[in-house]
């Protein structure tokens, strides 16, 4: 009974963990902080020591240059749909797979799924050459789909669904559906979506933030005058006469990066309350 009662017993956080608690976001904010003083300072300030801790005049002429040397409107449209796409098809085929090597039993399942967690190890430069000799056949260099369609599901994604669907997918649920007639479609959109919608909330929020930052293989596939995502955007900044304006680098890396704080400003209450509402148990 005495278990019973402190578990049901509210507690408060002391002064102590306010204390920590604001620290943290000071140090995790910094950075972002000095992203934008640099952003508003010339590339000859930037780069003296000791650094400008203040913010300076020149942050919208700096935004304006930057804007304005590159196509970042082109290019934060293109980051959109790549980073959306992949994060949705990520997301459902994750799902899907992660329930089938969960509930579904078939031969060989536990062999495949060792299988999907040993391509993780493999690095992904290894890739490269063959892919861009694939895209280069199909005529897809300095096109989208050259950087969708290879990251349409990801290994890590098809295990962290799976190891959560083994825990939180009752098998007793799908067995009731089956009985009262449910196809497997059906049972999937109406039992397995909404028991892994917290799962899939965190794993498309890494996976858009993922995409939306990946360099390394945009960078190959598409050109900075081409059809650039924003990361092959600000590779072709503050270039000019064999030197590289700082400034304005961190400039275009600040213009990138509100986009992302403006959807975890409007979906963060969304998200936590997905995360939350999966760790309830009855």
């Amino acid at each position: 009974m005495k278990l019973k009662q402190t578990a049901g017993r509210q507690h408060h956080a002391g002064p102590v963990t306010y204390v920590l608690l604001g620290l943290a976001a000071l140090v995790s904010l910094f950075p972002l902080y000095w992203n934008l003083v640099a952003a508003s300072h010339t590339g000859e300030r930037v780069v003296e020591a000791p650094a400008p801790l203040l913010p300076g005049p020149r942050l919208f002429e700096n935004l304006t240059f930057a804007w304005n040397q590159v196509d970042m409107g082109e290019a934060l449209v293109n980051t959109t749909i790549v980073a959306g796409l992949v994060a949705v098809s990520t997301v459902v085929f994750s799902t899907l797979a992660g329930f089938a090597f969960a509930k579904l039993p078939f031969r060989g399942r536990n062999v495949l799924l060792a299988l999907v967690v040993a391509t993780m190890t493999i690095p992904p430069q290894l890739s490269v050459i063959p892919l861009y000799q694939i895209i280069t056949d199909l005529g897809w260099v300095d096109q989208l789909q050259s950087v969708v369609l290879p990251s349409l599901v990801a290994a890590f994604g098809v295990f962290f669904m799976r190891q959560y669907l083994l825990e939180a997918l009752p098998i007793e649920l799908i067995e009731a559906a089956r009985v009262d007639g449910a196809h497997s479609l059906r049972i999937i959109w109406h039992v397995v979506f909404p028991v892994a919608r917290p799962a899939m909330a965190v794993l498309g929020m890494l996976i858009f933030v993922q995409a939306w930052n990946d360099f390394f293989w945009p960078f190959i596939a598409l050109t900075p005058d081409g059809n650039p995502t924003l990361q092959v955007a600000l590779a072709g900044l503050g270039s000019g006469n064999h030197t590289i304006n700082q400034a304005i680098v961190l400039t275009g890396a600040l213009i990138s990066t509100v986009p992302l704080l403006l959807v975890f400003a409007l979906l963060g209450k969304h998200i936590v309350g997905g995360i939350t509402s999966g760790a309830v148990k009855s």
